[in-house]
């Protein structure tokens, strides 16, 4: 058989291997596992599946409900779960390594033992020594001379299971969460008994190489080890992975290097991660260019190129993802950017043109056109910082919720490390990740209306130091002033005596009832105000802040055009700042 009809063997097996897992994971898990074992090769299977579809798989279907499919998976399907949830950050989390530890040998005990002392001594001396020590008896002494509490399979080597490790509360109880810290003891004692058996000689050389561990230069060898294999997967160390999250312009980007034809066959016959391509759902611009594209090569590509994009926005954002709805969130982070990116790219100001989108994903790298999204949002955050440097509020020490709650919480998305959509609750969340170019604008034009709301107040130049109001905001102070200035009261921000407040109320409206309106003349009136008080023309405040002014005139139509004079209560005013009291200031 000559190398092109082996080839074409190899390919038509993994073509068939990829069909079968792309079936079992869009199958419940009871349907996935009855699938697995119901094939004919169930191992072959197994092995088929990346490490991080695997890892995926086995959390869907549940973790005890998955020891066949554990027994049966590869050295490196073990290796990448351990990798993911023995580690938090740069430091190894003994209770998880007792707990995934125990799994793998509940799966598998003898497979277990062999792996343990074969490929891993150098951990299991590591794990022991946080967590046992070791008493060897000379021959003429007497175990009871050793201590309380130990255990022996050989009556020379006597073990313990210390409590250095675990933290306990005030009344002594282990806090270690999922309560392995209890097991651990239990599951020590069958695994060492097991090595025993397996190869004394090796039970003992790990027992005395645990005697003289190292631990930090040992976690510092094994962190250096893990990152080089996550790496390989996208996975890179945090300060490389931030990386993805360098704002790129669009004469930055860099069109794709063509593969050659022997790493387009290498490619081809390589296992792609399904789980995040997966994911992709048609309500954002690129699912929907990706849609389009039908060469089988480019997906593939593009596939292995989604998923090492989303493993490093999930190194980046240095996060453990352990289950679907985790990952959909990474997924759907990656797709909001990419659609921003490709909006960008293609005619500025222009709907986006599907065909045009679908030749971008094509022509750039994808972690590119996602540098290119975020970059706007990262524009955005860098122009709320600048201007929060110089801004009138700050000067004047007021907190951030003298913005009210809307724009209070549009400055508090982009003034985090990373920037988020204030989505105020329509979709579940108060922050959520930037999904299109629209949210973008959207909260582009309220920073600068922001922006220029605080100087318009920074030329109005009041003194607000005598407004002891807790409710104290944009909007009732720009109200206050302007009712002041109506009833003939000082220019001070100060709160209106009850019965000036009437008076001004009084003059709001026009018509009866329900078709009561705020009058047109006020709005004239409240326009001439603002440009006696800042220096500034009409057309320029219209321009900037119209739509600012329209909603707050419709936010008092809403408030109160139902309400009588007499029925005022200035406990219940909160767009105007009013005395009790009917003192003139």
């Amino acid at each position: 058989m000559n190398k092109e009809n082996e080839y074409n063997l190899d390919l038509n097996h993994a073509a068939a291997l990829l069909s079968q897992r792309k079936e079992i994971l869009s199958l419940s898990p009871e349907k996935a596992l009855d699938r697995i074992f119901g094939a004919k090769h169930p191992a072959a299977l197994i092995h088929s599946f990346p490490e991080e579809d695997f890892y995926f798989l086995i959390n869907d279907i549940g973790i005890h409900d998955a020891f066949e499919i554990l027994a049966l998976a590869s050295d490196k399907q073990w290796e990448y779960i351990l990798d993911i949830e023995l580690w938090e950050k740069d430091r190894i989390d003994i209770d998880s390594v007792t707990k995934w530890l125990d799994v793998l040998f509940q799966a598998v005990p003898g497979r277990f033992v062999k792996w343990a002392i074969e490929k891993k001594p150098d951990f299991i001396e590591y794990y022991l020594y946080k967590n046992i020590k070791v008493v060897i008896r000379e021959h003429d002494e007497d175990p009871s001379a050793l201590g309380k509490d130990l255990f022996t399979f050989d009556d020379v080597f006597y073990i313990k299971t210390t409590d250095d490790y675990y933290e306990t509360d005030e009344s002594g109880t282990e806090t270690e969460e999922g309560g392995y810290g209890e097991k651990r003891e239990e599951f020590i004692k069958k695994m060492l008994e097991k090595i025993a058996e397996y190869d004394y000689g090796k039970y003992r050389n790990i027992l005395f190489e645990t005697m003289t561990v190292l631990p930090a230069e040992m976690e510092e060898e094994f962190y250096r080890l893990r990152n080089v294999r996550l790496e390989e997967k996208g996975f890179q160390p945090f300060y490389e992975a931030a990386g993805v999250y360098a704002p790129l312009k669009p004469e930055g980007v860099a069109g794709r290097k063509k593969m050659s034809k022997s790493r387009d066959e290498y490619s081809s016959l390589m296992p792609v991660p399904l789980y995040p391509f997966g994911m992709l759902k048609e309500d954002n611009l690129f699912a929907m260019s990706l849609k389009r594209i039908e060469a089988e090569e480019i997906l593939n590509d593009l596939q292995t190129e989604f998923a090492a994009l989303c493993n490093r926005i999930i190194s980046a954002d240095q996060r453990t993802i352990k289950s679907r709805d985790e990952l959909k969130e990474i997924v759907k982070k990656a797709c909001g950017y990419l659609s921003i990116g490709l909006e960008r790219m293609a005619a500025e100001g222009q709907k986006p043109d599907i065909p045009r989108t679908e030749a971008l994903i094509s022509k750039y790298y994808l972690e590119h056109l996602f540098r290119t999204g975020f970059g706007l949002a990262q524009e955005l955050k860098e122009r709320a910082e600048k201007w929060l440097k110089r801004s009138w509020f700050r000067e004047q020490g007021l907190p951030l919720g003298f913005w009210g709650e809307e724009w209070m919480g549009v400055l508090g998305g982009l003034l985090i490390k990373k920037p988020l959509y204030f989505d105020n609750y329509k979709t579940g969340y108060i922050y959520r990740e930037f999904l299109s170019l629209s949210d973008v604008t959207e909260i582009r034009k309220v920073l600068e209306e922001i922006i220029a709301f605080d100087d318009f107040l920074s030329l109005i130049g009041t003194d607000i130091t005598h407004v002891k109001n807790r409710s104290f905001n944009f909007k009732n102070l720009v109200l206050t002033l302007f009712a002041r200035y109506r009833v003939g009261l000082s220019k001070d921000a100060a709160p209106l005596p009850y019965d000036d407040f009437k008076r001004f109320f009084m003059t709001l409206w026009t018509g009866r009832g329900k078709s009561r309106r705020i009058d047109v003349s006020i709005k004239e009136a409240f326009l001439i105000w603002l440009t006696e008080r800042t220096g500034l023309n009409s057309s320029e405040i219209t321009r900037q802040l119209g739509r600012v002014f329209d909603n707050l005139f419709d936010e008092i139509e809403i408030e109160y055009k139902k309400v009588a004079p007499n029925d005022l209560n200035p406990r219940y005013i909160n767009l105007f700042l009013v005395q009790k009291k009917n003192r003139r200031v």
